[in-house]
């Protein structure tokens, strides 16, 4: 038998990539998927591409999940702190939702409200010391989806003083499934194809998650929901440092970077990313450019937000945490078309 893990949430669309992901990895072995409204039915039929994983979903038990190794959580915003508390120090815990990536106990009331749950080691691996981190912990707190987008952009141009933290403004756009899996009559095909629309303008929660990651002091973010299921583009722009731009800086930056990372591309000069290229990978894809107009430097950024926006940014911290060599089970490449 492998290392033992449960999905909690699992028939949410990040459960069910979880699932996916966990079915091709040779070393988990799925103990329990569990849901809430749909304990009882089957995998196949909430998540008809799992067809042939002979699993039913079962109520959320803490003693339940105390058998595992690990534990995912792929519950809505507000919902894991209390699960997470319940379960054995022992089990360790990938935590998908945002209850535990905030350090600031004041901007976690702001922008989500409620009870601080305390801030977990944060899981995202490409950040400098921060894989180490990962691996020694037993606690981690995934990413949310822009929020891994953006910072993978833009952290390595601040960090180098290529960019002015102060004056940061990113546009992203989203597919549907990014909103969850509940009905929603906004996110209804014929409200959604043909048609882009903003949401939550100006006081998103990823806001304090991104200038907690990146160094960012002031940050400007306009969410997009865009008529596709999944994937991100997020178009980062900010001020040059010294007051004009080095293309070939700000290109350095992130070449050095990510020289030796297994999922982040900086793509050749002229060549921009494009959700599509990243669909079922745990792959970032960047490209960087020089506003001829307003000399502000401008990073793109694309990443499936079930994969390394969710789910696969989930198992790649699971196999630091387990051991196992990081990119077990996933891919840095896509599929097309």
């Amino acid at each position: 038998m492998g290392i033992r893990v449960a999905v909690v949430g699992a028939s949410g669309y990040a459960g069910g990539e979880l699932l996916r992901l966990i079915a091709g990895h040779p070393e988990l072995d799925l103990v329990a998927a569990t849901a809430h409204s749909q304990a009882g039915a089957p995998v196949a039929e909430v998540h008809p591409h799992l067809a042939g994983l002979d699993l039913v979903f079962v109520a959320t038990d803490p003693a339940d999940l105390a058998a595992a190794d690990l534990v995912f959580l792929a519950l809505p915003h507000g919902e894991s702190a209390a699960l997470a508390a319940a379960l054995p120090a022992d089990v360790k815990v990938v935590d998908l939702g945002a209850d535990h990536r905030l350090a600031d106990a004041a901007a976690w009331s702001r922008y989500y409200g409620g009870q601080h749950a305390g801030a977990w080691t944060y899981g995202l691996p490409e950040l400098p010391g921060q894989r180490d981190r990962v691996a020694a912990a037993d606690r981690v707190a995934a990413t949310g989806c822009y929020a891994v987008a953006t910072t993978l952009a833009l952290a390595p141009l601040i960090a180098a003083g290529v960019v002015a933290p102060d004056d940061v403004v990113v546009v992203a756009a989203s597919g549907t499934s990014g909103a969850g899996r509940s009905a929603k009559t906004h996110l209804l095909a014929s409200e959604v194809m043909g048609s882009l629309s903003p949401y939550k303008v100006g006081a998103h929660q990823h806001v304090p998650e991104i200038k907690q990651a990146t160094g960012a002091t002031s940050l400007s973010f306009t969410p997009v929901l865009a008529p596709m299921p999944r994937g991100i583009l997020a178009t980062v722009t900010a001020r040059p440092a010294g007051g004009t731009a080095d293309p070939a800086a700000a290109r350095d930056a992130l070449t050095v970077a990510y020289a030796d990372e297994p999922f982040v591309r900086l793509l050749p000069a002229g060549t921009w990313p494009a959700t599509a290229a990243t669909l079922g990978s745990n792959a970032c894809h960047l490209q960087v450019g020089t506003d001829v107009d307003s000399g502000r430097v401008i990073v793109t950024s694309a990443v499936d937000n079930l994969g390394k926006g969710a789910a696969g940014q989930a198992v790649q911290c699971a196999n630091l945490m387990l051991g196992l060599p990081e990119t077990t089970g996933l891919t840095a490449l896509g599929i097309a078309p």
